[in-house]
């Protein structure tokens, strides 16, 4: 009976032992509860941590570098980098999977938390955080450009921007100016004086635009320092517009006449007069691009060096450049027009004339002006003189040319 008991318990072990090997192979198999795929690491801590370090660090450090995040021991798998306003930058995991930049730099004056999710060599996933702030800028750089939003322009407008304070840092502000246009123009910045001292950088391309060209500038901006003197900015700006029809006004001071010509066919010829020779009452030559059209306006001899000259409202008004060459109704020269130039610099014509022109040019139709008796060509940055200069000449102008 003894024996028969002892062979009964030896088996009833085997079974019992059978049993619980199962269960305890998946007790060993679901043991990495944080395991992001269920599968488990490799056992006996292979599973190593993962170091997560993110740059800029601290408070009120310098604005305008990009934010960096590198990580051991695992991969990194999404970054978001936001400002206290819920604003992003941007930004890349390398190919390797341990580091991540920023495509754009942290601005001044904002607080950025730093997000980093990561997947260890185990497999664990891993979301962590980190703080900074950056200075505020003690001096804040602004623009000016044209052509506004949403308008339509004639083929020779330029992009062009005007600066606040000096841009030293020229390249790097250029860097962050992008141009797209829907027929691929092919076009270069140009860094110039404007008319006011102030820097400037304009965008024109090689030649005249096509008509019905779609023109998108994005000018990144914020974040990055303008250079001694200059400050941050701290903002972006954009803006997009058309090209409308091609209109070309082809002046010729010796004939005192203007023609309007339109996709190659002339629409108009008109009689004018010019600016007087033999003094500075003279008119440039060159090619002048329409600003603006200023309607009826006064004008004083004396804001333009002239003196008492003259000071009178004047209907019409087209300006071509910022020291004051305007095309305009001018009645008083009535006996001039077609056979002499009278003017004070301008382009004047009779108020029929100057009325229906007015209504047919738009800001960016370039006005190509000759003859003898002129005081010089149209400088780049009195009003929009780039096109006076060759393409070659107008490339070299680029921060970025060499």
């Amino acid at each position: 009976m003894s024996r028969i008991r002892v062979l009964t318990h030896a088996r009833t072990a085997v079974v019992a032992a059978a049993l619980l090997a199962p269960l305890t192979a998946t007790a060993c198999s679901s043991g990495s509860s944080d395991s992001a795929d269920g599968k488990g690491g490799s056992g006996g801590g292979a599973d190593r941590p993962v170091t997560v370090a993110v740059t800029p660090k601290g408070e009120r450090v310098p604005a305008g570098e990009p934010v960096k995040v590198t990580t051991d021991g695992g991969r990194i798998t999404s970054v978001t980098v936001a400002d206290g306003e819920g604003r992003k930058l941007p930004g890349k995991v390398a190919a390797d999977g341990r580091t991540w930049v920023s495509a754009r730099k942290a601005v001044p004056g904002a607080s950025y938390t730093v997000t980093t999710k990561t997947r260890s060599e185990g497999g664990t996933v891993k979301t962590s955080e980190a703080a900074f702030s950056t200075a505020p800028a003690e001096k804040v750089n602004k623009v000016d450009w044209r052509p506004g939003a949403k308008a339509t322009v004639g083929v020779a407008q330029p992009i062009s921007l005007v600066f606040d304070h000096p841009v030293k840092n020229k390249a790097e502000v250029e860097k962050q100016l992008k141009i797209t246009t829907s027929d691929n123009t092919e076009g270069s910045w140009g860094w110039i004086e404007d008319y006011s001292g102030r820097d400037r950088v304009d965008w024109r391309p090689k030649s005249y635009w096509k008509p019905g060209t779609k023109v998108m500038l994005k000018a990144e901006l914020n974040g990055t320092d303008s250079g001694p003197d200059g400050g941050w900015f701290v903002r972006d700006y954009d803006t997009s517009f058309t090209v409308g029809a091609e209109q070309i006004v082809k002046v010729d001071l010796d004939k005192h006449q203007l023609t309007l010509q339109r996709d190659g066919k002339t629409v108009r010829t008109i009689p004018v007069s010019g600016g007087t020779p033999g003094g500075d009452k003279r008119s440039w030559r060159g090619t002048a691009v329409l600003m603006a059209k200023e309607g009826t306006i006064n004008m004083n001899s004396e804001t333009v060096g002239l003196g008492n000259a003259y000071d009178k409202m004047v209907d019409y008004s087209m300006r071509l450049t910022w020291s004051g060459m305007y095309a305009h109704a001018a009645p008083w020269n009535a006996a001039y027009f077609g056979n002499s130039n009278h003017s004070s610099g301008c382009i004047g014509m009779s108020t029929e004339n100057a009325a229906w022109f007015y209504e047919q040019v738009r800001p960016g139709d370039p006005f190509e002006i000759s003859g003898a008796e002129t005081k010089g060509v149209v400088a780049p940055g009195n009003g929009f003189g780039a096109w006076n200069l060759s393409w070659e000449e107008w490339q070299a102008k680029s921060a970025l040319s060499s």
